[in-house]
Order: structure tokens, then C-alpha cells, then sequence
């Protein structure tokens, strides 16, 4: 199948690759030209701009957006819109909110222009492992889409099969989803993220508390010296804690046990804000995830070493690097587009 991707960044270059090694075509777009040459060497053809990347795509055009939330997705959509045919279809595989999807999705069908949304998990790992991918949009383009998926998701034998799903839809056991129509995907992603908050929150402050051990002062033979990588690791074995959080925090801290290559400052990309606000309207307690996001807000003042192995989570898994400032969340803004950044 022939699919034009927009966005090679950390995510979306390695998804050009993993469709390039299962045989799918791509035409691939950044601004950035050294990222389209790399893609390009890696048998993708390159295109110039948003123009010559439709042109080149054979009827029904697949287009798969992987930018930033906020304004260079809407950029890049509204410039496409006025570029393909009806029958094509666009797909935003970035962290975006979904009532956007809802919005994008009526004002693209007024033009018989498809659109489906794809809560995109796996970072910087996505490349080996595989995508875990839930999916909002029509039936119709979601199947048609099922090749892309099924190439993208990790397959079958990424986890030990369930117990009682031999008559449930088989796409879930391959790592991928059709969660419901327009938003669907993003909704499900937004949750997903604002659990991840918690998960690596809890983390964060469990080693802390082991870290600060020593400081037990009224208690003499209770001040433990606890050795954080090997704790990690015996945790990974057998332990109910287990997961691929811990493998992060265990390669980690093997790396580096003080942590002293980052300052602890942790940022937010946006889901687990608008989860947690999708909670308040819903009335549903997320006291955990409220405050996971909180702590984050926190760590851009004052950080512990517990802020220090969330950055060290976010830059295992998603190759996100410490920023100065918080990045700024807009939405529903055009502008230009821009080169493709982690989701």
C-alpha cells in the first residue's frame, strides 16, 4: 500500500521505516530536507512539499500527519484539505485533542475527504517493538486502512495471548484498535497518557522514598543504604510491578544511578491535562492523575530526585530531552507547518 507521511521526527520517521520494511510505498515530507534524505535512503521518495508529496500519491491518496499538537497539525491538515480528492483519506497520528478530531473530521467529510485518528503509543521503541494504536473513524476507512495497522502494531506474539477472547475482535491481540468513530482514538490515547502520569508518578516517588532511606536519623539501624539499580532490577523479575516502565528505569539507573546528568524539570505534552479536565466534566475522580499532573507542574520549581527519574522515563522511552520552559499547548491555530516532533 502507498501512504505520504508528514513529519519524520523521533515517532514519525520510524513509523516511514517500519511500513518501508513491510513493504508499504511511502512519500515522505518534513521541513527539515536532512530528515527527507535520511528517510530517502531508507527507500522512501522524498517530496519537496505538501503539493508534490499529493501529486505523487496514486488515488484513493493516503496521508498520515505525525506533528505536534496545537497548530502545525492544523496547518498541515487545512493545507491538505485544499490538495486532495475526495475518496482520499488524512490521518492525524499525533497526541491530539479530540474534539479537534470532531471538528476536522465534519468540516473534511463536507468535501467527501476521509479522516481518521490514531492515538499513537511506543515512542522512540516503536521502530523494534511496534505501535500499540487506537484508531477513530468510519468503518469503511478504517478497513481500508488495515494493512498500515496491521504493519505498524507489534503482533500477536508481543504479549501471551488472553484467555476467553477466541471469539472477540483479533485486531486488539495484534496491538491495534478501532475504538469508535471520529475522536475515539485520540480520546483513548488521552486517557492512556494521563495513566502513564500516574504509573511513572507512583515510580518516581517509591524510589525517592528508598533513596532517602539514610535519612531516617531518629532510627540508627534503620538508616538503608538501598543500592536503586539493583531494587529495579530484581523488581523486573517476577515482581507485580513489573512492566516496561521499570525496564526504563532500570536501564536508567544503570546508566547513571545519581541521575546527575538531569535537573528533574518534567514536562507535560497536554493529554493528561485535558484528561484530567474531561474528568471534572464527566464528574469522575481522578484524584491520581490530577495529582500526577500537579507533581509535573511542581518539578518546573522545585525538583527532587524523584522528578529527576521521571525525566529519566520520558528520555528512555520517548527521547524527550529537558526543556528550559514548559512547551506551550495551542489548538485550533494556523500556521506553518513544521518539522515533526515525539508523540
Amino acid at each position: 500500500m502507498q501512504i505520504g507521511i508528514v513529519g519524520l521526527g523521533r515517532m514519525g520517521g520510524n513509523i516511514a521505516r517500519r511500513l518501508l520494511a513491510a513493504g508499504h510505498g511511502c512519500i515522505a515530507f518534513d521541513l527539515d530536507r536532512a530528515r527527507v534524505d535520511e528517510i530517502a535512503a531508507a527507500g522512501a521518495q522524498a517530496a519537496r512539499d505538501l503539493p508534490g508529496l499529493v501529486a505523487t500519491l496514486a488515488a484513493p491518496r493516503v496521508v498520515w500527519i505525525m506533528l505536534p499538537a496545537g497548530s502545525a497539525t492544523e496547518a498541515a491538515i487545512h493545507t491538505l484539505s485544499d490538495l486532495v480528492s475526495p475518496g482520499d483519506i488524512i490521518v492525524d497520528g499525533g497526541n491530539t485533542f479530540y474534539e479537534d478530531d470532531l471538528r476536522r473530521a465534519a468540516l473534511l467529510a463536507e468535501r467527501g475527504i476521509g479522516y481518521v485518528d490514531v492515538g499513537t503509543s511506543g515512542g522512540i521503541w516503536g521502530l523494534e517493538r511496534g505501535y500499540s494504536l487506537m484508531i477513530g473513524g468510519t468503518p469503511e476507512a478504517v478497513s481500508h486502512l488495515d494493512p498500515i495497522f496491521k504493519a505498524l502494531a507489534p503482533g500477536i506474539g508481543a504479549a501471551a495471548q488472553t484467555i476467553g477472547r477466541q471469539t472477540a475482535d483479533q485486531r486488539p491481540e495484534h496491538g491495534y484498535v478501532h475504538a469508535g468513530l471520529h475522536g475515539a482514538g485520540h480520546f483513548a490515547k488521552m486517557v492512556h497518557n494521563a495513566i502513564e502520569y500516574g504509573m511513572m508518578q507512583a515510580f518516581a516517588e517509591g524510589f525517592d522514598i528508598l533513596r532517602n532511606a539514610p535519612g531516617l536519623a531518629d532510627r540508627a539501624d534503620a538508616r538503608y543504604e538501598f543500592n536503586l539499580a539493583d531494587i529495579a532490577e530484581v523488581w523486573r523479575r517476577g515482581s507485580v510491578v513489573s512492566s516496561w516502565l521499570l525496564d526504563l528505569i532500570a536501564d536508567a539507573l544503570a546508566k547513571d544511578g545519581q541521575l546527575l546528568h538531569l535537573e528533574g524539570q518534567v514536562d507535560d505534552s497536554g493529554e493528561g491535562r485535558w484528561a484530567v479536565s474531561t474528568a471534572i466534566r464527566q464528574g469522575v475522580p481522578a484524584n491520581v492523575l490530577a495529582a500526577a499532573l500537579n507533581a509535573r507542574f511542581r518539578s518546573r520549581h522545585e525538583h527532587t530526585f524523584g522528578d529527576k527519574l521521571l525525566s529519566a522515563m520520558r528520555e528512555e522511552f520517548g527521547g524527550h530531552r529537558e526543556a528550559v520552559q514548559p512547551p506551550t499547548q495551542k489548538r485550533d491555530e494556523t500556521g506553518p507547518v513544521v518539522s515533526g516532533g515525539h508523540q
